[in-house]
């Protein structure tokens, strides 16, 4: 990820927590920083097609407000890890907590859960959230996906949501997730992928892809960096396809011509929960 990119992602993020704490939802279509017009103030968000009705009602009841309000997801990767008691899990791009404080209920005592961010604001966020929700099998560790601060082998589980996709080096991404993870550990991340081509206005805006969508990859792409990063039983599997109505409503939130461009990426984008395995010794 590019110095300047970088900055806009920390920026775009540090501003998410401080809607939290004010009380307001965020959103991944979320305008620019300062600005919560497109969201509002309330557990709703302008029609959202990525961040919106994630979690069920009994996952946000065990958490904190502000860790709902702080999440700018595309998934659940913490139900659909099918995490064990006991196993260490690291979420890349934690932000608020949400998914960590979910995992380390799965894990239980034995287990323990980190989560990675390299934002300031949302790191304490997230461990007031940790402390409001009397989790002590969790740890938050300020660093950046592209370098993470474990050893090797030492994760049975990473999860990610929506975050991967920001990364300007995948590759790099995908290489340290492989090996910080224990032989026959899984990868099992949430994140948005498109099929065919982006149209060029939507990889230009930097907006949009803090907002989930210009970084994406191409499936088949995403398939192929996993697989040459050393992992196996690589899947993917849909989640949710954004139709021409939610491409509409995001490209408008993003100032976009929406009439222009929506028609061009109808089916094109979708959140997919993504597995693979980092293969035993043969």
């Amino acid at each position: 990820m590019s110095e300047s990119l970088k900055e806009v992602v920390r920026e775009k993020y540090g501003e998410a927590a401080k809607r939290a704490v004010r009380g307001e939802k965020s959103s991944c279509c979320g305008s620019s920083a300062g600005d919560s017009s497109c969201c509002g103030t309330g557990e709703s968000s302008c029609g959202d097609p990525i961040t919106s009705n994630l979690y069920d009602e009994l996952e946000r009841g065990l958490l904190p407000e502000n860790a709902v309000r702080a999440s700018l997801g595309c998934g659940n990767p913490a139900a659909l890890a099918e995490l064990r008691a006991g196993e260490i899990v690291l979420d890349l791009g934690s932000g608020g907590g949400i998914d960590v404080l979910l995992s380390a209920r799965r894990v239980g005592p034995t287990g323990k859960a980190y989560g990675l961010d390299m934002t300031d604001e949302m790191l304490a966020l997230a461990r007031r959230n940790q402390t409001e929700s009397g989790a002590t099998n969790v740890e938050f560790l300020k660093g950046e996906i592209e370098a993470i601060p474990l050893p090797d082998a030492s994760v049975d589980v990473i999860i990610s949501n929506c975050v991967i996709n920001l990364s300007g080096d995948k590759d790099r991404v995908l290489a340290e997730a492989f090996r910080v993870l224990k032989p026959g550990g899984r990868l099992a991340v949430s994140d948005v992928v498109v099929r065919g081509a982006v149209p060029d206005v939507i990889r230009k805006s930097v907006e949009l892809w803090v907002g989930c969508v210009a970084g994406a990859l191409e499936a088949s792409d995403y398939v192929a960096k996993l697989e040459r990063a050393g992992f196996v039983a690589v899947s993917l599997q849909p989640t949710r396809v954004y139709d021409l109505h939610d491409a509409r409503e995001f490209l408008s939130a993003q100032g976009l011509d929406a009439d222009a461009v929506a028609r061009q990426v109808e089916g094109q984008f979708m959140s997919a929960f993504v597995r693979a395995t980092r293969p035993l010794p043969s």
